[in-house]
């Protein structure tokens, strides 16, 4: 992140909220009451697995924070901005939360904003804690420009967000995102060649898509560069009550598919999801068909797995927002997280995956149903390493995915005329 002392400070927005959800969020939950996480509590749901003393420690932290949060309605971030500058000559990060090494070195992150409107209380960026103020960075158009005049010969992805939604009110509202479209619109025009691509996770439905900056939408920016573009949309796997709690300002689910359409219309290559984030214990015949027949309605032909990953602290908060509506998926939940012996199953930081052998089994049940809508399944190395997937998932499948990456690095020749 950047130091704050290296921003220059300016001016105050105050934002609207394109998908706000007034009456269902985490602070009008009638008779919510959380309580702290600890054996008594873990032997009272009819936990069977025994976590370790750390665990629990920071289980009962996490808790006590999700309480003290809840009562000071610090949840969900609020929709205040505050604009800053970012020095131009700031490198841009690579892209790779994992160690396995077989992460490309090609991808650069685009983030114009620090922090998220959006506010997904399991949050793989801030571990769900939303106290971080917004920040946009005005000048990160100027930014975008001189790396990509500076990279103009060399073949990158640029990642737009990575560590943030590109389409939030943040990025909408000051224009910044349709500035940063711009100048790869500009980029090509100098640059015909140019192999610099665009590679877009986004939670945006088709609010943000159509949202207009001086008279041009997003939609209407990235149809001058469709080739040029992947449009990945993400799409948990979830109930839908718990999803609206979960994410609080994101756009609906069939908001989501729509956008992906429109997308496609223009010809973007937008027939990827990132599945994510998948609760696992919730996986069954009916929920995964249910989903597979949504995102197929949208054209989508592959899909990418990953399930919920949270810290301990991070867990005592998403379990019990889930047990509000379901006691025993709360229950199955802990136990897939919690067990001494899944301790080491860290994706990043402190984010710990479901149990291996849990995880193996529904990535193959995910494989087998979504096989059956004519789906293809890609997975990241980090996945494939932990769980040994080797022997059930070629690297590249039958539609030519690898990891996100649509025949990983081979880029699509632009049309000039």
């Amino acid at each position: 992140m950047m130091s704050q002392k290296s921003l220059i400070q300016n001016d105050v927005i105050e934002l609207n909220n394109l998908n706000q959800q007034n009456k269902d969020n985490i602070y009008n939950l009638p008779n919510f009451n959380p309580q702290i996480i600890n054996q008594k509590y873990l032997d009272t749901l009819g936990v069977v697995v025994q976590p370790d003393e750390i665990t629990l420690k920071k289980l009962e932290m996490g808790s006590s924070t999700f309480i003290k949060q809840l009562q000071t309605r610090s949840l969900i971030p609020e929709p205040r901005l505050t604009e800053m500058d970012i020095p131009v000559e700031t490198p841009l990060p690579v892209h790779n939360y994992t160690s396995t090494g077989h992460c490309p070195g090609n991808i650069l992150e685009l983030n114009p904003v620090q922090g998220c409107n959006v506010g997904c209380l399991y949050c793989l960026v801030t571990d769900g804690k939303h106290n971080q103020p917004l920040v946009a960075f005005k000048n990160y158009p100027k930014y975008v420009r001189s790396h990509l005049e500076a990279n103009k010969d060399k073949r990158y992805w640029y990642y737009l967000s990575a560590k943030t939604e590109a389409f939030q009110e943040p990025t909408l509202e000051t224009g910044i995102v349709h500035n940063i479209l711009l100048e790869f619109i500009q980029h090509y025009e100098k640059h015909p060649d140019s192999p610099a691509r665009l590679y877009l996770v986004t939670k945006a439905g088709t609010k943000q898509l159509l949202f207009k900056h001086q008279g041009n939408s997003i939609l209407d920016l990235l149809s001058e560069i469709p080739d040029r573009v992947q449009y990945n949309p993400s799409i948990g796997l979830m109930p839908e009550t718990v999803r609206i709690i979960l994410e609080p300002y994101a756009a609906p689910i069939q908001e989501r598919l729509d956008a992906v359409l429109l997308c496609q219309q223009v010809g973007i290559d937008s027939n990827s999801v990132l599945a994510q984030p998948i609760i696992g214990p919730y996986l069954s015949l009916e929920t995964m068909s249910d989903y597979f027949s949504k995102i197929k309605s949208a054209n989508i032909i592959n899909y990418k797995p990953e399930f919920l990953t949270l810290c301990m602290e991070n867990l005592a908060m998403i379990g019990q927002i889930i047990g509000y509506f379901d006691r025993a998926l709360e229950k199955s939940i802990y136990e897939q997280y919690i067990a001494h012996d899944n301790q080491n199953h860290r994706k990043q930081r402190e984010r710990t995956a479901p149990h291996k052998t849990f995880s193996y089994a529904k990535l193959m049940e995910l494989k087998e149903v979504g096989e059956s809508f004519g789906l293809t399944m890609s997975v990241c190395f980090w996945v494939r390493e932990q769980i040994d997937l080797a022997k059930d998932l070629p690297v590249i499948n039958n539609n030519g995915f690898c990891c996100d990456f649509p025949l990983w690095n081979r880029f699509r020749v632009p049309n000039h005329t």
